[in-house]
């Protein structure tokens, strides 16, 4: 809707779909999504200069589909995204988003959403830890997709020419996790981490150093048994190197990893040298972290510094 004075507002329908735009779109002063339905939409309209710095983005239909109102507020903190009260006004004025100079501010607007520099107050550096199945990858995904551009880093072992068949059960894994990803997001596929985080991309998930580990390990040789120096040395090297990396990057960065070694103590020499590495990781990666969470049962539990 375009109203008398050029001021423009969208309203989502709850249908989860957001039209094509005409060539030449100005950006608009108010937007009231759905973010419970398809937080990516915000990203979608970021993405496409149609959510600019300037703009109000407020949730609309918030209802059942989130456990309380202090997780509506968590996730539209990710999102920078107010959330009305009743009574509250919201109010724009024309030519806002766009930058116009008769911007006044407005009494009720989203938080600061990035275009390129970290912002004040926002963790730059998340890291999410949870066993097997307890949506820690589903989160590091919500934190991310209002995000206009995003690299999704499938950190593993991925030797050059085709790919072996997979696993079935893996392979329905990957597809998942595929199928829940906006279209626009870049994936690269690579045992390379830390060149990823180096890159210029202005938010990345790094999804996970679990995977990463056990790649890093067998190219090092240091599943062997008794491993030699030289090994352990390659090994040290890689964590050292990504874990410098994580604490110098200058992207949003949201990592996913495996909490092990609350079960039953492993069989294997390899298992439990593959929990003790990944136990010492998680450690330095949340030494560099801005903010660690904790995932159980789906709930999202913030860790004290």
């Amino acid at each position: 809707m375009t109203s008398p004075d050029g001021g423009r507002l969208l309203v989502a329908d709850g249908s989860g779909v957001t039209p094509e735009p005409p060539d030449g779109a100005l950006p608009y002063d108010l937007a009231l999504l759905d973010m419970l339905g398809d937080p990516a939409q915000l990203g979608w309209l970021r993405r496409r200069g149609l959510v600019a710095a300037g703009t109000v983005v407020a949730v609309l239909h918030a209802d059942h589909r989130v456990s309380s109102e202090q997780e509506l507020a968590r996730r539209c903190g990710f999102w920078g995204v107010a959330v009305p009260q009743d009574r509250d006004v919201l109010t724009s004025r024309p030519g806002q988003a766009a930058g116009h100079p008769r911007f006044a501010g407005s009494p009720l607007t989203g938080s600061p959403h990035p275009s390129g520099p970290p912002v004040a107050g926002r963790p730059q550096r998340v890291l999410v830890l949870g066993g097997a199945r307890s949506g820690k990858s589903r989160h590091a995904e919500l934190r991310l997709a209002a995000e206009p551009r995003v690299t999704y880093l499938a950190a593993g072992p991925y030797p050059p020419g085709p790919l072996p068949q997979a696993d079935p059960d893996w392979s329905r894994r990957v597809a998942a996790h595929k199928s829940r990803r906006p279209p626009w997001w870049e994936t690269v596929e690579s045992l390379d981490a830390a060149a990823a985080l180096r890159s210029e991309s202005p938010a990345i998930l790094f999804d996970g150093a679990g995977t990463w580990l056990a790649g890093v390990m067998q190219e090092s040789g240091a599943w062997e048994d008794g491993p030699p120096a030289p090994a352990q040395a390659r090994l040290a090297a890689k964590v050292d190197e990504l874990v410098a990396v994580w604490r110098d990057t200058r992207a949003h960065v949201v990592a996913v990893s495996d909490e092990v070694g609350s079960s039953v103590h492993p069989e294997t020499r390899a298992g439990r040298l593959f929990r003790d590495q990944l136990g010492w990781l998680n450690q330095r990666l949340a030494a560099e972290s801005d903010e660690t969470v904790l995932m159980v049962a789906g709930r999202a539990l913030t860790l004290p510094a």
